[in-house]
C-alpha cells in the first residue's frame, strides 16, 4: 500500500488546524481521524525537531483514491470530513463549460502510437518551498510509479515557464537525432545515449528501448523540456525552491488516468495558494476527448444510488437527506433524486445522485456511493449487530487433500515449491511447445513477465531445474496450486482447478521411476487409477501415459520431451507428472 511522508506543519495547516498544530489531543485520536482517508500513521513525528522539519508518515490502506497520495489531498479530506468546506475548481474545463486559454500544447500525429496522450495546466503565484518542492516531487513519483505502473502509463513533469516560448510541441522523433542536456548531468545526450548512460535513462529504458521513435516535448522554438517519461532538461526542467511560475505536464497511454493524474496535481497546487490556468491541448488525431481538450477537464460522470441499496448494504434505513450531508463530509457534492442504479436500469426508486469531485474517478458503481456514505456518516455510528448465523470454520476438501498430498510427496523425498502463478508467453507458451489456445492473458499487465495466467504447473517446475545446474542430482521437486485456462462450458468462459506437479532430474530419470512414484502416491491415497497412452507433446512419444480416474483424465506423466529440456537449457533427462487434485474428490 503507499505510504507518503508529509511535512507536519504544512499537512495540519492544509487540515484546517489554527498555526499548523494538530488539533486532535492525542496519537488515538489522530489516528481515529485518519480513517476517513482509509489511512492510518504509520510514524509520528519527532517532537525533538523543530517545527519546520517535522516529518509524519502516513499509509494509505485503498489504491483507488490516488488523490490522497500526497499532503494537500490527504489534508484536505481530513478538513473536509471535519466541517471544512467543499473546495471550489473554478479553472476546470468541461463539455457543459469549455474555457479559453492563452496557453497551448500541439501534439503531432508522430506520436499517436507511441504515448499518444498529454494534460497540462499552469501554476503561477506563489514561490515554492522546501516542504512543497519534496511533496510536489513525493506526488509525482507516486502517481507515476503505484498509478502510472513505473511511468509505463502516466508521467509527470515540471517546468519553469519563465523561459518558455508557447504554443509548446509535443511529438515523436527518431533517438539518435536529438540530443540535450538532461537533468543531473553537463553534456549533451542523444535520447538514445540517455537510455544506455543516465541513471533514469536506464532505470526507465524498458517503456521507450523497444520503439522506433520517441517522445519528445519542446517549445516553438526548439528547445527541450524533456523526453517523457524519461527525464527533464537540465535548463527549463529544472525547477528549485523559489520558482513562483510552472507548467505541469503529464503524458500516458490511457486519456482518462493522465487527465485524472492532471487534476489531482492540480487541485493540489490550488489548495497550497497556487493560481491554477488551463492549458488547450490541440491533436492532429481524434482522441476520446476530441481533437482538442482543455485541461483540467472534469470528464467524470455522475452516479445514482438508491435507498434501497444503502438499507441493504448498511443494515438502516438512511433518509436521503442524511445521505447527502455523510456524502458532503467526504467532499461528495450531491443531491436527492429518484432514478435508476447503472445495470439495474429497470428498477427506479428514490435514491441520491453523486458528482465525483474533480479529483476522483472511483466511483464505478452505486456500492462506491454507499461506500461514501457509510464512511461520512461515521462506522461508530452504526449499531453493532450480532451475527444472526451460527457457523464453525473448517477447511475445504480441496485444502485437506492438498495437505495430505504435500506430505506424501515430502516422504517420497520431494521438495515442495512455490511459484507466481503469473508468466511471460516465452515460459508458459513457447518453451512449452503449445499453441497457446487455452491459456489467459491478462489485458492490462504490469510487464511482459507477468502476462499470462499459467495452464500448467510443468514451466514452473521447468524454471527452476533450468537454474539448478550446479546443484548435486538427482533434483526432486513439487508443487500443488493453483491453473487456470479458458473454458467455453463454464459461465465466466474459465476455469480454475488444483494441481500437483512433481519433477525428477537427473541421470536415472525414466518412465518407470516416474510411474512408480506415481502408483506410490495414490497407494498412500487408498486410490486406485488407470492409464493409457499419452500424445502430449510435452513429453517422448511411446514415454507417456495419461491418468485416468473412474474414467475421467486426471493427469499426464512421462519422459520430458528433449525439445523442451534444449528450450529451457537443461542437460540432463527429467520425468514429470502433473495432476488434476480435484477430479480425486
Amino acid at each position: 500500500m503507499p505510504k507518503i511522508e508529509v511535512n507536519e506543519k504544512a499537512f495540519f495547516t492544509l487540515a484546517g488546524c489554527p498555526g499548523g498544530r494538530r488539533k486532535w489531543n492525542t496519537r488515538d485520536a489522530f489516528e481515529q481521524a485518519l480513517t476517513c482517508a482509509k489511512a492510518e500513521l504509520d510514524e509520528d513525528s519527532d517532537a525533538d525537531l523543530p517545527e519546520e522539519d517535522r516529518v509524519l508518515k502516513i499509509e494509505l490502506n485503498d489504491t483507488n483514491r490516488p488523490d490522497l497520495w500526497g499532503t494537500a489531498g490527504c489534508a484536505r479530506q481530513l478538513n473536509i470530513y471535519d466541517g471544512g468546506k467543499i473546495p471550489s475548481y473554478p479553472f476546470f474545463s468541461s463539455p457543459e463549460k469549455p474555457l479559453d486559454t492563452a496557453y497551448r500544447v500541439c501534439v503531432e500525429k508522430t506520436v499517436r502510437q507511441v504515448r499518444p496522450f498529454l494534460a497540462g495546466f499552469v501554476a503561477s503565484g506563489k514561490a515554492i518551498s522546501d516542504p512543497m518542492l519534496r511533496d510536489m516531487i513525493q506526488t509525482q513519483e507516486k502517481l507515476a510509479w503505484n498509478f502510472g505502473r513505473k511511468r509505463r502509463t502516466i508521467s509527470m513533469g515540471l517546468y519553469r515557464i519563465a523561459a518558455i516560448k508557447w504554443p509548446i510541441i509535443y511529438k515523436a522523433v527518431d533517438p539518435d537525432s536529438v540530443s540535450f542536456v538532461p537533468l543531473q548531468w553537463d553534456t549533451p545526450l542523444t535520447l538514445r545515449e540517455i537510455l544506455k548512460q543516465h541513471p533514469k535513462g536506464k532505470e526507465y529504458a524498458f517503456i521507450q528501448e523497444h520503439e522506433k521513435l520517441h517522445p519528445l516535448l519542446t517549445d516553438s522554438t526548439g528547445e527541450v523540456l524533456s523526453y517523457p517519461p524519461i527525464i527533464n532538461s537540465a535548463g527549463l526542467g529544472a525547477v528549485q525552491v523559489g520558482d513562483t511560475d510552472l507548467f505541469v505536464e503529464l503524458t500516458g497511454t490511457d486519456q482518462a488516468s493522465v487527465t485524472l493524474a492532471a487534476s489531482i496535481v492540480a487541485c493540489d497546487l490550488a489548495d497550497n495558494g497556487f493560481t491554477v490556468e488551463p492549458v488547450k491541448v490541440d491533436y492532429d488525431y481524434d482522441t476520446p476527448y476530441g481533437k482538442t481538450c482543455v485541461t483540467p477537464y472534469y470528464f467524470q460522470e455522475p452516479v445514482f444510488c438508491s435507498l434501497a441499496r444503502v438499507e441493504k448494504y448498511l443494515g438502516e434505513k438512511i433518509a436521503a437527506d442524511d445521505c447527502v450531508k455523510a456524502l458532503a463530509r467526504m467532499g461528495v457534492r450531491s443531491e436527492k433524486a429518484a432514478g435508476t442504479e447503472r445495470g439495474r436500469e429497470a428498477v427506479r426508486g428514490p435514491g441520491v445522485l453523486a458528482w465525483p469531485p474533480e479529483y476522483r474517478n472511483d466511483f464505478l458503481h452505486a456500492a462506491d456511493v454507499m461506500e461514501d456514505i457509510m464512511i461520512g456518516r461515521g462506522l461508530s455510528t452504526f449499531t453493532p449487530e450480532r451475527p444472526r448465523d451460527f457457523t464453525v470454520g473448517r477447511l475445504t476438501p480441496v485444502t485437506v487433500s492438498s495437505r495430505r498430498i504435500k506430505e506424501i510427496m515430502a516422504g517420497l523425498g520431494y521438495q515442495e515449491m512455490i511459484y507466481n502463478y503469473l508468466g511471460s508467453r516465452k515460459d508458459l507458451v513457447e518453451k512449452m511447445k503449445s499453441q497457446g489456445g487455452s491459456i489467459i492473458k491478462i489485458s492490462n499487465p504490469m510487464t511482459e513477465n507477468y502476462e499470462y495466467v499459467r495452464d500448467s504447473i510443468l514451466a514452473s517446475l521447468l524454471a527452476s531445474e533450468e537454474v539448478s545446474g550446479h546443484a548435486a542430482y538427482p533434483h526432486k521437486i513439487f508443487e500443488t496450486g493453483k491453473i487456470a485456462r479458458l473454458d467455453d462450458g463454464d459461465n465466466s468462459g474459465t476455469v480454475t482447478r488444483q494441481y500437483l506437479g512433481f519433477l525428477e532430474a537427473g541421470s536415472d530419470a525414466n518412465f518407470n521411476v516416474i510411474a512408480a512414484e506415481l502408483q506410490t502416491l495414490f497407494y498412500y491415497l487408498s486410490l486406485e487409477y488407470d492409464v493409457e497412452e499419452s500424445g502430449d507433446s510435452r513429453f517422448i512419444p511411446g514415454r507417456a501415459a495419461a491418468i485416468l480416474y473412474k474414467g475421467k483424465a486426471a493427469g499426464v506423466f512421462g519422459e520430458i520431451h528433449p525439445e523442451l529440456l534444449e528450450n529451457w537449457g537443461i542437460t540432463v533427462p527429467c520425468t514429470a507428472c502433473e495432476l488434476d487434485t480435484e477430479v480425486l474428490l
